[in-house]
Parts: structure tokens; C-alpha cells; sequence
């Protein structure tokens, strides 16, 4: 009976010593942040897609709702992440020679680029808080406007990782 009750307060001690914060699929958050603000991350960027904006706000959404306890909320949250997407580029990244001098050098790769500034703001702890810029790139070959969407679903995906590593792991 000794044995069991040294256990039970063993458990308990080390429960106790533990709650400073909950984990969650390897995240790490402060118990005091229960809700966020995520607005709409506007396209500032030279190049537009029209649905790029709507896109990443609602995947990087998605992401904090489906793997943490946080609440998103439309107004005043304990923590805000706001930003914008300013840079979308697609350029060449190899250009194979032709072996005819007649014809124009053809790009036999490009890559996709997207740029995004997010400023994360926790009031409660500010050495969690940041503003900084996450790029992510897609190499492809062939015509941008028949794998567009896909390749930007790849890159949204990487950086909402990267964000969210960012702002959840202290990465």
C-alpha cells in the first residue's frame, strides 16, 4: 500500500512540475495563450494571383486550428499574426543550349517563389513575439499556368510550416 501511495504522489509531483505549458503533436505553447488573431494576409506583391491571399490566410488557419488548442478570433486575441505576402517571382534556373543559332535559348527549368513578412505579436511574452520574412521555392519544368495552383498549394504548405515552427516550436 506504501508503495502505491509513493507513486501516486511520485505522479503527482511530476504532473505539478509539468504544467507550465502542454505539448501538443511536438508544440509547444504558453497554457496563458488561448486565443489569436489572424487577419487576412493582403497580396502586396508586384506579380498578383487572385487567389494566393485567401489561400495561405485560410491554410495558415487551418494549420494553428487543427494542432493546437488555440481559439481564432476575429477581434483582439491574446496573440496576432498579421503580415502580408510581398513577393510572388517565377524565373528561369537552367537554360540549355540549343545547338541552333537561329533559335532563342529555351528555360528547361524554372523555380516559383513566394515571399511572405508575418509579425507575430504575444504581449504576454514578448521574447516569443516576431516580424520577419519566410521564402519558400518550387523547381518545375513546362508551363507555369498548367501546374500554377499545385505548385503554390507545395509552397503555402512550407511556409505555414515554417511559421508555424517559428512561432510554436521556437525554431
Amino acid at each position: 500500500m506504501k508503495r502505491i501511495w509513493g507513486l501516486v504522489i511520485t505522479l503527482g509531483a511530476v504532473m505539478l512540475l509539468f504544467q507550465s505549458c502542454y505539448t501538443l503533436k511536438s508544440t509547444t505553447i504558453p497554457p496563458e495563450l488561448k486565443t489569436i488573431s489572424v487577419p487576412f494576409y493582403e497580396n502586396e506583391a508586384a506579380l498578383v494571383v487572385s487567389n494566393l491571399s485567401q489561400t495561405f490566410t485560410e491554410a495558415l488557419k487551418e494549420r494553428i486550428r487543427t494542432t493546437t488548442n488555440i481559439s481564432i478570433v476575429s477581434g483582439q486575441g491574446n496573440a496576432s499574426m498579421s503580415g502580408a505576402i510581398t513577393d510572388y517571382r517565377y524565373a528561369p534556373i537552367s537554360i540549355p543550349a540549343t545547338g541552333n543559332n537561329n533559335q532563342a535559348p529555351i528555360a528547361g527549368a524554372s523555380v516559383l517563389s513566394i515571399t511572405v513578412r508575418v509579425k507575430f505579436d504575444y504581449p504576454a511574452d514578448k521574447k516569443l513575439s516576431f516580424d520577419k520574412t519566410f521564402t519558400k521555392t518550387q523547381n518545375y519544368t513546362g508551363d507555369l499556368s498548367n501546374q500554377e495552383q499545385a505548385l503554390i498549394q507545395v509552397i503555402v504548405r512550407q511556409l505555414i510550416d515554417e511559421i508555424f515552427n517559428t512561432a510554436f516550436n521556437n525554431w
